[in-house]
């Protein structure tokens, strides 16, 4: 028998199949092993841009295709995922009592952002009560505007936010305020013209520190342990670090002392120009784990304050919100499963994907657009609210999780370039496991598609039997539709599903196939 990682047993060419197929044995443990991390049943959240916030909750009613989008992905853990509001709008945003909900100034839009930010917000009280449409059980965190530097401001938004929650809708709804989050990105905010000068992150303390401090008094936040505490940081990559403002002793502040979460931002590239080339470098095994190993010192200081750390907004493509080609691709759920799993394991507790309207890299476009998402031509018909491939992968990484709330994750050992796996554990028994075969295979691909074959080398004990299996289907990485989960359908005009559910069952024995551009998910 082959050592339990050895890779490359044998090739064997299958031309009626018209696939390659690689044959790797892959160690398994049947217990979590030391290093086995908890796995959150947000682990997978959104993060919404403030601005069109009205039109992913509806405002004289709920939006319906959100609203089952989201439960999809709640009933497969027994928790929607976690929204937090905010981002770039979140720092152009004011308060006025003579404003019923929201009143937004937009920028020109053009063909590579055909959706653009607002460039002004001012929204009332019914902006925050709006908050009552989402799925019962979802947990909120607020973004308050620090970069206006504004504390009367600030103030008003906490108070209204703190009000809505108060009403008998919001907390009837069972929506719940978790965090407050008072800036967004403050590291750029001498990049974005709302600092002048040398702008340090010395500067950024007690000025966080000013604001933070009447916006906790205000909302009633005395301590971190409360049913409302505040998000730190929220830094875009490392330009300022959590390392850095606990040595200037942030946390030792008055605001500081309510900290209990510490946010920071990712997006593994900034230009917006897409293409085949540049969707192949997002499957990229190796480039994965480079891109999050970076934050581990902030992880582990994190840790070791006693803080849960999150990447409170992260996704593919910075710019554009998403570039052509590459982020509203099948290839790119393959890198949300890996980027996200791969986040679990180095103890990040979750992930928010940012989320707007027409943006490239949604998940769920959730209203009905007249313009292309790719060129800002115009639709007519207009696309009605769909979900893009990145939604598939939520319904493959919450499967993982399971509804226990007390699974754990572990990265396998898999020794193959471009192919990944994890496995969940529950009660201390291996339960489910995902593997990832990035190898992309696209509409210009030829000659016979990349398969591995996985056997299981089970560690810690004997497991025989057979196994359910699920299969996330592409057809192409660089197609934007025609996928399944299951065997089922969610490119529906609901957002529920079409079509059965469909099991395999393979022999433990036997190992299965994993073409390449697809993902399973086992059941043991």
């Amino acid at each position: 028998m082959p050592t339990p990682s050895q890779c490359v047993l044998a090739i064997i060419v299958a031309p009626l199949l018209a696939h390659i197929v690689v044959a790797i044995d892959v160690s398994v443990p049947l217990t979590p092993p030391s290093g086995t991390q908890d796995l959150s049943r947000t682990l997978l959240s959104f993060s919404i841009e403030q601005d069109n916030w009205p039109e992913w909750t509806g405002i004289s009613s709920r939006n319906e295709f959100v609203h089952t989008t989201l439960e999809n992905l709640g009933a497969l853990t027994g928790q929607p995922p976690k929204i937090r509001v905010g981002a770039n709008s979140e720092d152009r945003t004011v308060f006025s009592p003579t404003v019923d909900i929201n009143q937004d100034e937009f920028p020109p839009a053009n063909s590579t952002t055909p959706y653009p930010e607002a460039d002004s917000i001012t929204v009332g009280n019914g902006y925050y009560q709006l908050s009552r449409f989402l799925p019962s059980g979802t947990h909120m965190t607020w973004g308050v505007n620090l970069g206006a530097d504004n504390v009367t401001n600030a103030v008003n938004m906490i108070n209204s936010i703190i009000k809505a929650f108060e009403t008998s809708a919001v907390q009837g709804s069972g929506v719940v305020l978790d965090l407050v989050e008072v800036g967004n990105k403050p590291d750029f905010y001498e990049l974005k013209g709302l600092r002048s000068g040398n702008w340090t992150v010395d500067e950024y303390v007690t000025d966080w520190i000013s604001v933070a401090g009447p916006v906790a008094q205000a909302a009633g936040i005395t301590g971190r342990n409360g049913p409302v505490s505040l998000q730190g940081a929220a830094f875009a990559e490392q330009d300022f670090t959590p390392r850095e403002i606990f040595d200037l002793g942030i946390l030792d502040s008055m605001p500081g002392k309510t900290v209990s979460v510490i946010s920071q931002h990712h997006y593994s590239t900034v230009p917006c120009d897409g293409g085949n080339v540049v969707l192949v470098a997002f499957m990229d095994k190796a480039s994965i784990r480079s891109n999050l190993t970076i934050f581990n010192e902030d992880i582990a200081a994190t840790h070791a304050q006693g803080l849960t750390y999150i990447l409170g907004e992260t996704n593919n493509v910075a710019l554009c919100h998403g570039a052509t080609g590459v982020s509203e691709t099948a290839g790119i759920a393959l890198w949300v499963v890996d980027y996200t799993l791969q986040a679990s394991t180095l103890g990040i507790k979750e992930a928010f994907f940012h989320q707007g309207v027409g943006f490239k890299y949604n998940f769920i476009q959730p209203i009905s657009l007249n313009r292309s998402i790719l060129d800002n031509s115009p639709l007519d018909p207009p696309a009605p609210p769909h979900v893009q491939p990145a939604y598939y992968a939520g319904l493959v990484i919450n499967t993982l999780i399971g509804s226990t709330g007390a699974s754990q994750i572990t990265e396998l050992a898999v020794d193959e370039s471009n192919v990944s796996g994890y496995t969940a554990f529950e009660a201390g028994k291996l339960v489910r496991a995902v593997f990832v075969n990035l190898h992309p295979w696209l509409t210009t691909s030829t000659g016979a598609r990349l398969s591995v074959h996985i056997d299981f080398a089970f560690t810690g004990g004997s497991k025989t039997g057979t196994a359910s299996v699920r299969r996330l289907v592409i057809q192409h990485a660089d197609d934007t539709a025609n996928m399944t989960w299951a065997g089922q359908s969610f490119e529906t005009s609901s957002g529920a599903p079409s079509g059965s559910v469909v099991m395999e069952t393979v022999e433990l024995s036997e190992g299965l196939d994993l073409p390449a551009t697809q993902a399973v998910l086992v059941d043991f």
